[in-house]
């Protein structure tokens, strides 16, 4: 078994500065101003109750409150909590209130509030909000009865989660910065008694089914049981006819005033008339006319409504269907439809149609789509796909094989270099009205292409500035002005693949450093070799002078450093006696450890002179 102090069912001293209050067989613990800047540590087991109000602490982590699996209120409300962990309440199945208000989160995430499948009272409100995920309440989307998340910077909120909340009774959204509530997001709302959303950005509420079931109240305060309290003052409240289904709704309230339109602009909401509550029905101000393109070109149409509220503008296809987002088609927020990729059968009338609630309008765009020009062989060109950034043939660059011929082809390059190459091109068959021909290329490593533009009288081009050692691709089209449709069209003369040569900065630096490395090695052996000879050439001296060697006066005057020998002779009768002294002078240089004869700083000259006295003494 466990130690008595160990054992589960023992009691855990209070935490320090804290106060227990038994309430047998729990336990609560109050440690509110105690200037805790942590979670308490060894928590007793049987604690119900915790309340950790105005104190400094500032995250909650997942092993801060293991010590407590039976806590049922958690009160962390007023500390300075920037982070909480995930899984923070992970194993506190039986916890139903939970106050985190007063504290500085800026986001709550998907693993951050995990682990309470009971949970009925969530407090958020006075933090620094600004991102609830989706996933956020998943645990207790079917159990929670209060959300508050007022005092806050969110811009929007989870919808999809907020309509799964049946069993909602209490929706705290006000004073927070919400522009936008959709339609229909309370319908299944059917235990929802209060929804305040004051003091958001809020120009007008949808209708939605829940306003109508029951009758919709300002104040708590005396209303019925079986009502809704509905709080939408400080909201920026554009007084037209989407919002008369609110206006017929009866109350006594006064607080919530019109902002727009400027006849309205600070007015009681609930003293203006409902026949004041009106709309403008939409007028289309501008639209294209119409519009010509060739086939693979990029089409436009624009269309601007205008109207109480703004229009919502939307197009209908010459085949009588709407227009939607798709892999050639955008439809833009400004009303206008792009047509990445124009064919012949997109040509014909769209329609426009702008929109509100007070009615619409139409407009209609022809959009005229002229074929690709036929060439000579009665084939059409290729069209450019929609994801290409030009109108470079993707087919004919495909097509592009080592092992075709330069006349099937119809464009060569020779003289490659490891930055060029000049390119040739050889019309197959004769293309009229030529305007100027484009060379665009591109590295096989990369999608970016360069434009080249070449007068008509031209036929070769020198390509600079390629990469050394790189795959290219490059195609020549002709420019002409097509005759039956008075537009500028283009040819495709063909393509050519080739790659640059290497860098030669490689091959002579390659060179450079094995001819260097001779050098150094041949320039390193001959002086190891000159450094050999003359120390045998010492041994040797020292050798025969300790075998008491006559020296000769020849053999001293080739000791020279390398210099020349100077002549030596001396005159008739004389020749023993100098012979004498040099053998005498080189015995004590060979004592003193000399390698030549010549006196040390002194010079050549000096030593000769000393020789001369010698011998006429």
């Amino acid at each position: 078994g466990f130690p008595p102090l160990l054992s589960p069912l023992a009691p855990t001293p209070c935490p320090p500065r804290c106060m227990c209050q038994s309430l047998s067989p729990s336990l609560a613990v109050l440690c509110a101003h105690t200037g805790l800047l942590f979670v308490p540590a060894l928590l007793d087991r049987r604690t119900v109750e915790l309340r950790l109000t105005d104190n400094f602490i500032v995250a909650v982590r997942r092993q801060d409150l293991t010590d407590a699996p039976r806590l049922v209120h958690l009160t962390l409300s007023c500390n300075a909590i920037r982070q909480l962990g995930p899984y923070a309440f992970a194993g506190l199945r039986g916890l139903r209130s939970l106050h985190l208000d007063g504290n500085r989160l800026a986001a709550v995430g998907d693993q951050q509030l995990r682990g309470l499948p009971n949970l009925r009272h969530l407090i958020l409100s006075n933090n620094q909000l600004q991102d609830i995920s989706p996933g956020a309440f998943d645990d207790f989307v079917r159990t929670l009865e209060d959300l508050d998340v007022s005092y806050n910077n969110l811009a929007q909120l989870p919808w999809e989660t907020i309509r799964r909340l049946n069993n909602i009774n209490s929706l705290g959204l006000d004073h927070n910065l919400i522009t936008y509530v959709p339609q229909g997001v309370f319908a299944d709302l059917h235990k929802l008694a209060r929804l305040d959303i004051t003091s958001n950005r809020l120009k007008k509420i949808p209708p939605d089914p829940l306003f109508l079931r029951q009758p919709v109240y300002a104040k708590s305060k005396g209303s019925p049981v079986a009502s809704l309290v509905l709080a939408f003052s400080g909201n920026p409240l554009h007084c037209n006819c989407e919002l008369l289904w609110l206006r017929r709704l009866v109350r006594e309230d006064d607080l919530e005033t019109c902002a727009s339109p400027p006849a309205l602009l600070g007015k009681s909401f609930w003293s203006v008339p409902e026949e004041e509550f009106t709309c403008e029905p939409p007028v289309i101000t501008r639209h294209t006319g119409r519009l010509v393109v060739t086939e693979g070109q990029a089409a436009t149409l624009r269309c601007r409504g205008a109207g109480d509220p703004e229009p919502i503008v939307r197009w209908v296809s010459p085949q009588g269907k709407v227009v939607v987002n798709g892999s050639r088609t955008l439809v833009s927020e400004d009303g206008s439809l792009q047509i990445l990729l124009a064919t012949v059968k997109d040509a014909g009338a769209f329609v426009c149609v702008a929109s509100n609630a007070a009615g619409e309008a139409t407009a209609s765009v022809e959009l005229l789509v002229h074929p690709l020009p036929q060439l000579a062989d009665g084939t059409r060109p290729p069209m450019p796909t929609a994801a290409q950034p030009s109108n470079i043939l993707t087919t004919a660059m495909a097509g592009s094989k080592e092992n075709s011929t330069p006349q099937d082809r119809g464009v060569l390059a020779s003289q490659l270099s490891a930055s060029s190459a000049l390119i040739h091109w050889f019309p197959q068959r004769p293309v009229p009205g030529i305007r100027m021909y484009q060379i665009q290329y591109n590295s096989s490593s990369s999608n970016t292409l360069v434009y080249r533009v070449i007068p008509p009288s031209s036929r070769a081009f020198l390509v600079k500035d390629l990469a050394a050692g790189r795959a290219y691709d490059v195609c020549v089209l002709a420019v002409y002005d097509d005759g039956p449709t008075a537009l500028t069209a283009t040819c495709n003369l063909g393509c050519v693949h080739f790659i640059t040569w290497p860098s030669s900065s490689q091959c002579h630096a390659l060179h450079t450093h094995f001819l260097g490395g001779t050098m150094v090695v041949s320039i390193g052996g001959l002086i190891v070799a000159s450094i050999l000879l003359f120390m045998l050439l010492l041994v040797i001296r020292c050798k025969a002078h300790d075998g008491h060697q006559a020296a000769k006066v020849s053999n001293v005057c080739s000791q020279t450093n390398g210099g020349q020998p100077p002549a030596c002779r001396a005159p008739d009768g004389a020749e023993d006696g100098a012979r004498d002294l040099m053998e005498m002078a080189q015995s004590k240089d060979c004592e003193k450890g000399l390698g030549h004869p010549w006196p040390r700083g002194g010079h050549k000259g000096d030593a000769l002179s000393q020789e001369e006295e010698a011998v006429k003494d």
